[in-house]
């Protein structure tokens, strides 16, 4: 019984069984929030446009290779704690043929001290569907 009970949640696991709809970005209070001023229109300096698609590619690229619900271990070292983070990497996307976006995602050096050359296990490279929404292939 214990073995099908493992299977099974396995199985679950990789099929997506639990909801990604639950994890919802956290808002501030009303009070914190009252004290944002909006620009008239976004500042030209630093401005970025990112397309939609492009957008969309860098999620579900970004999603599976750091889940929101990646749950980084007590024994971690500050490093992979470090890692753990989605802030702690950069993303570079480029259109690729028929329907195809590229999207590497790397570690920036600048977020986390990987102390020394670049880490050749971090990072990954994701070519993604965009007609049909899905990762065609990884790269790491």
């Amino acid at each position: 019984m214990l073995p099908r009970l493992g299977l099974l949640i396995t199985l679950c696991a990789l099929m997506g069984c639990a909801s990604s709809s639950s994890l919802r970005p956290v808002h501030a209070s009303k009070e914190e929030a009252a004290k944002v001023e909006f620009p008239l229109a976004l500042p030209e300096e630093g401005r970025q446009i990112i397309g939609g698609s492009t957008l969309k590619a860098i999620q579900l690229a970004m999603d599976d290779y750091l889940p929101w619900d990646h749950k980084t271990p007590s024994s971690a070292t500050p490093l992979q704690q470090c890692l753990s983070r989605r802030e702690a990497y950069d993303v570079v996307a480029a259109p690729g043929p028929q329907d195809v976006m590229f999207v590497s995602i790397v570690p920036n050096p600048d977020v986390c001290d990987v102390g020394g050359p670049p880490l050749l296990d971090v990072g990954a490279t994701y070519a993604i569907d965009v007609a049909g929404w899905r990762i065609l292939s990884v790269q790491q």
